[in-house]
């Protein structure tokens, strides 16, 4: 065994750099994030091969003094943090002070720069070539700002080099980096070139259009189609940016972007309060979309966790959590169908717009087959059909009510009597029955008349007994009608049972359990958690607990594993959802098998009634499985489909 003794400051640069420097990717993030916090408004990025051969950043920001160049290539050497009180509230993205010195090791830097503040007009320049040398400070030509380019990255570690990928793959990390500075600050001008072509030139953006267009050229034109923005604040937290509905899932996370004081993170945390928002409505394996900005007291949260700085620990973590799940929860569930059509037109949604037929009984609405008590949750069975009763086109006692026909002819979509003459249209040509056309007439007659379209619009027909054909003010709308009746049925228990509160169940013998220190203390701890969730829990000794209630829904599962399972969420995030996810998982099935199936005919007004409730209902975009309920095509995606206009 050798004797201890330091290491050089070349060697432990080295070292530094196996966990700094992995990439090309790498050294544009540290050099980037420096360049930001030098206060820069425009900052030029340009690579050759992959980054392997050139890398050089160029930002206008306020620039190094003369003294402090050679002193910036040594390790541990920031101006951003001086004590520990800096450290523990860090507004800067970088504070570690090991970037430059780690990237000098293993490539060619050469580092110029110009105070703005500077007595003379002259630049300053600094070169190290990954050796142990004094480094010399030489006057240079440079406007104010700063320029690193490094060369020949890990020419003095030739087994580092082996391990990287092939050009397009490095660029594509290095694209990749200066994406994710850009979402985080749209103050900034960005460009990038690769091989001497321009890749991006994004213009610093004010307002918001101008975020949602800079958004648009780098996460794609869909993204925004299928977008939410949020701005919620609460609590000392502000979440804003913009989240993706569940229609615009993917099949890996290529378009999760969280950021927390303008620093994009990775946190379990985080993740979990994502994915429980998206728990109903998300499945099959998929991944939403989304660039949300965490704001808080930087005392809250604690950065220096991971050399990337792509980990942090939040202050309170259960609060954190709360905030994110309940966040987008609400503006999930607060998405309408008005919203999904104006933003396929291009057309902001008017907030707050209250679904037709209003007026009507909340009961008349809701009685499309399985039903359930609001005052006790008891599933009520489905009956032979829907009732209709005080709906249009029938009588109290439910019965069709006979309407004379109208005339035919075409009018404008805006022009509520052209629902009617289609509707006549369609019967006529199809050779529906006397019946079927006398119903579209009298609720087209009595619904369009003296009232607003709705979102959804009127229903015109049933196709092959799955899907309803609907017409609103600007085009065409498919429902599939056991999928929304599934969603409508599912919210509606969901709420009866929320409103009774979570039942428990006694063991006729209670269970012992053996648990770890840590899960003893947990359970002594959130008692009243533990209450609410249906548990009743003692501790019994340092290292074993005794079950003696457990929620009635789930009394037939594994209690001993279901504990163990809410134990370790406890204890992780600080809150656990697993036994509503187990409840939300029975009642889907009974959503499922309650809901009215295909081949079922529905009369005009009944669809109606269906259309009306998913203008009412959260989440009525996707079934409990995830699949879109309905689909939207307006006049001009219908004129572009038949080349109406060329």
């Amino acid at each position: 065994m050798r004797r201890i003794a330091l290491l050089s400051q070349r060697l432990a640069n080295q070292i530094a750099a196996g966990e700094v420097v992995e990439r090309p990717a790498s050294v544009v993030k540290e050099v980037l994030e420096n360049s930001l916090d030098a206060g820069a408004s425009r900052v030029d990025v340009e690579v050759e091969q992959g980054g392997t051969k050139l890398i050089r950043i160029r930002d206008n920001g306020v620039g190094i003094y003369r003294d402090d160049l050679a002193l910036a290539l040594s390790r541990h050497a920031t101006s951003k943090i001086v004590d520990l009180n800096d450290l523990e509230q860090i507004n800067s993205l970088g504070f570690r002070g090991e970037a430059l010195a780690s990237i000098s090791s293993v490539s060619r830097l050469t580092l110029t720069s110009r105070r703005s503040d500077a007595e003379d007009e002259n630049g300053w320049q600094v070169a190290v070539a990954g050796q142990e040398m004094t480094a010399e400070v030489t006057p240079a030509a440079h406007p104010e700002g700063t320029s690193v380019e490094v060369r020949d990255l890990f020419f003095n570690t030739p087994a580092r080099k082996k391990f990287l990928r092939k050009e397009q793959t490095e660029f594509n990390r290095i694209d990749e980096v200066v994406k994710r500075i850009a979402l985080s600050r749209f103050d900034v001008h960005l460009s990038l070139r690769h091989n001497q072509r321009t890749v991006h030139q994004l213009h610093a953006a004010s307002s918001l259009q101008e975020k949602q267009r800079r958004i648009g050229l780098l996460c794609g034109p869909a993204f925004l189609e299928h977008a939410v923005h949020i701005d919620i604040e609460a609590a000392g937290l502000r979440l804003w940016g913009w989240v993706c509905l569940p229609t615009f899932s993917r099949s890996q996370p290529d378009q999760q972007y969280f950021y927390v004081n303008g620093r994009v993170i990775r946190d379990k945390l985080v993740s979990h309060a994502i994915k429980q928002a998206y728990r109903d409505v998300l499945y099959g394996g998929r991944h939403p979309a989304f660039v949300l900005y965490l704001e808080l007291d930087p005392a809250l949260v604690d950065v220096n966790v991971h050399p990337t700085k792509h980990e942090v620990r939040f202050r309170d973590q259960r609060l954190v959590h709360d905030f994110l799940f309940r966040s987008l929860h609400k503006a999930l569930a607060d998405v309408r169908p008005d919203h999904n059509m104006s933003s396929a037109d291009g057309h902001q949604a008017a907030p707050g717009v209250e679904p037709a037929f209003s007026n009507e009984p909340a009961a008349v609405q809701s009685r499309l087959g399985l039903r359930v008590d609001q005052e006790t949750g008891e599933l009520l069975g489905q009956g032979d059909g829907l009732a209709t009763n005080g709906l249009p086109g029938h009588d109290a006692s439910g019965n069709q009510v006979a309407a004379s026909g109208v005339g035919s002819g075409y009018a404008s979509p805006g022009d509520r009597g052209g629902y009617r003459s289609s509707v006549s249209g369609f019967g006529q040509s199809r050779g529906a029955p006397p019946g079927v056309l006398a119903d579209q007439s009298a609720v087209y007659q009595q619904l369009s008349q003296d009232a607003e379209i709705p979102p959804l619009g009127f229903a015109v027909a049933q196709l092959h007994g799955v899907y309803i054909l609907a017409q609103n003010a600007e085009g065409l709308i498919i429902v599939d009608m056991h999928a929304a009746h599934e969603r409508i049925t599912y919210e509606r228990m969901k709420t009866a049972t929320d409103n009774q509160g979570m039942k428990a169940q006694p063991l006729l013998v209670p269970l012992s359990i053996a648990v770890s220190t840590a899960e003893a203390d947990c359970v002594e701890a959130e008692q009243a958690g533990l209450s609410e969730l249906g548990f009743t829990i003692e501790r019994v000794s340092p290292e074993s607990i005794l079950v003696r209630q457990v929620p009635a829904l789930l009394a037939r599962s594994n209690v001993e594993q279901l504990v163990r399972d809410v134990l370790a969420d406890i204890q992780e995030h600080g809150r656990s959802d697993r036994i509503t996810a187990y409840r939300d998982e029975l009642l889907s099935t009974m959503a499922c098998h309650g809901s009215v199936r295909a081949n079922r005919q529905l009369t005009v007004a009944e669809m109606n009634a269906l259309l009306r409730d998913m203008e009412r209902t959260e989440r009525s975009g996707q079934c409990n499985h995830g699949r879109p309920t309905w689909t939207y095509q307006s006049m001009s995606d219908l004129d572009k489909l038949f080349l109406r206009g060329r």
